[in-house]
């Protein structure tokens, strides 16, 4: 099954805008304003966990992983990464990177349950994706058309 077969969780694209791509994640953002909340997906078909991709594909979800993790921490001056690939809710294999402030609203909790998503205004997209950047790590390509 090759990457055009590759289709979004009807979750993920109900609850995030999609930003652009890796040469294998889709990169999403959440759509709550109460944390720089990003989504890595790798755009494959049928993969709930990180073992069902082969080798390389591993070893690429990591490469493009820190890439990322190090740059929104950098843009978004950062005190803790969050990183957790759950899925209990969504099946398809999906990596959350979130920003995390000793004064955000679930510090030190997890994010998860904590306050009701907060979705951007316009404003707050555009500031959002300001802040994000426009030297993004190798190999990401910004197509988002928010």
């Amino acid at each position: 099954m090759s990457d055009t077969d590759f289709q979004l969780h009807q979750q993920l694209a109900q609850d995030c805008f999609e930003l652009g791509y890796f040469p294998l994640c889709r990169v999403l953002l959440m759509n709550d304003c109460n944390y720089p909340w990003f989504i890595l997906v790798p755009a494959r078909q049928g993969i709930v966990e990180t073992y069902q991709l082969n080798t390389a594909d591993q070893q690429q979800l990591w490469i493009e992983s820190a890439a990322f993790g190090a740059h929104i921490m950098q843009q978004f001056q950062g005190e803790k990464l969050n990183i957790a690939a759950l899925g209990n809710v969504v099946p398809q294999l999906h990596i959350h990177h979130i920003v995390r402030y000793a004064d955000d609203p679930a510090w030190p909790a997890p994010v998860w349950g904590k306050h009701p998503a907060k979705p951007y205004s316009d404003d707050a997209l555009q500031a959002c994706l300001a802040q994000l950047g426009e030297r993004l790590p190798a190999g990401f390509c910004f197509t988002a058309s928010i």
